[in-house]
């Protein structure tokens, strides 16, 4: 592998451990909570905002004009509040069906709004889709300086946030306005699946948010050293999958979806014996 290939490379790698630093975190509060498919839902909402965007004359059909991002991001604010005002404690209806439901009117709605913009196929495609072999540098620079605030952000309100994922089934134990927390964890994680989205796209985000997070679960209990294993198995993950890509010539992001359950796949299967020696 010349330095060439290595340098075209590197944007791309750098990016999926971003991704992998802030979503393997996130992941272990979704799976705490029992929202799965919340970054699906999120990021198709994200995705439907974009596309919407698109389609008004301000953004001048330009996927990548700035307007784009924040109307993106208006819509996966509005899908915040939702999950967060609708969690009630003995609701009839579970959260993760209200989460499936918004999942699919956005991916429907997306796919109407779409069907006006044939001209825009190709880069709504791509938004969709994803293309992480596509990243810049300065994409790259600009998505770990959001990380960052995010993860600094998550850092000092820490401990209503792990409460709150702990006793999501009686979060009114936890003494805190568990609205407010809820809408807060969810308007942050909406900044990152919009940013996510546009780098990756649906499926690889929805990977890197849930599959490390299973993973660590398989082989420890405490929150420390889940995030330690699923990191681990983040980077191992995106480095496997990028050369992997490289060399069958196959799509970046599909071949690290599959590497991922690949991976999983080996992980549960030795997890026997190595659960025995321990």
């Amino acid at each position: 592998m010349d330095m060439t290939v290595l340098e075209f490379l590197a944007a791309p790698f750098v990016a999926s451990l971003i991704l992998t630093g802030i979503h393997a975190y996130l992941g272990v509060h979704v799976v705490e909570r029992g929202v799965i498919f919340v970054d699906l839902s999120l990021a198709q909402i994200a995705a439907l905002g974009a596309t919407i965007a698109i389609l008004l004359p301000v953004s001048g059909g330009d996927p990548h004009a700035p307007v784009v991002y924040w109307i993106s991001l208006g819509f996966t604010f509005i899908g915040a509040a939702i999950f967060s005002m609708l969690r009630v404690k003995r609701s009839r209806i579970p959260q993760e069906a209200i989460i499936g439901i918004c999942y699919a009117i956005a991916s429907a709605a997306s796919i109407l709004a779409m069907s006006k913009a044939t001209s825009e196929s190709e880069h709504l495609k791509d938004m969709l889709v994803g293309n992480i072999l596509a990243v810049s540098w300065h994409e790259v620079i600009k998505t770990a300086v959001l990380y960052g605030a995010i993860g600094l952000f998550h850092y000092r309100f820490r401990k209503p946030f792990l409460a709150i994922s702990l006793s999501h089934h009686d979060p009114e134990s936890t003494g805190l306005n568990y609205r407010l927390w809820d809408f807060l964890f969810y308007a942050s994680f909406g900044f990152v699946v919009t940013s996510s989205v546009a780098i990756a796209g649906v499926l690889l985000v929805f990977c890197y948010l849930i599959v490390p997070s299973v993973a660590a679960m398989l082989y420890a209990e405490h929150i420390g050293k889940r995030l330690a294993i699923g990191w681990t198995m983040g980077t191992v993950v995106s480095a496997l999958g990028v050369w992997l890509s490289l060399q069958l010539d196959l799509p970046t992001g599909a071949t690290i979806v599959c590497t991922f359950g690949v991976v999983l796949a080996l992980m549960a299967a030795v997890r026997p014996l190595v659960m025995r020696k321990a």
